[in-house]
């Protein structure tokens, strides 16, 4: 029996196997994840229903089960205001940086050899992915 709370065996199995510099990729329920990861990374699907379980959901329980050491978003044109979800994900990774991408800079990004894992949620907001870069335990 398990002591964390992160009790999915696909998405254990794919952490345990990334390491320093390792990425995963939280995607919305609008992102082309069948085109846009990375040729090795492992997919987990949670999108059950449009709306049931968020992005927010699933990196709340990421944050307590391994280090982030930086972030990436994907950002409307620069003359839109920074969606919410973005917003949310920069105070909750205070003081991880969030560097902002392109729609396609973060395609290309999640596209690394480096994608480790790609957990597709059923999140509705627009400009809802993040990419994590998985730091060192210290």
């Amino acid at each position: 029996m398990l002591l964390t709370e992160l009790l999915h065996p696909g998405i254990l199995e794919a952490l345990a196997g990334a390491g320093h510099g390792a990425r995963v990729l939280l995607a919305d329920g609008h992102y082309p994840a069948s085109t846009a990861t990375g040729d090795r990374a492992r997919t987990v699907h949670l999108n059950l229903a449009p709306g049931l379980l968020d992005v927010t959901t699933v990196l709340d329980v990421l944050l307590r089960a391994l280090p982030v050491e930086s972030a990436q978003v994907m950002v409307p044109s620069e003359d839109a205001p920074e969606p919410p979800a973005i917003t949310e994900y920069r105070t909750k990774l205070a003081p991880v940086p969030v560097e902002k991408l392109s729609r396609f800079e973060f395609y290309d990004a999640a596209r690394s050899p480096d994608l480790a894992l790609t957990i597709v949620t059923a999140d509705i907001r627009t400009y809802a992915n993040l990419l994590l870069t998985i730091g060192v335990r210290h």
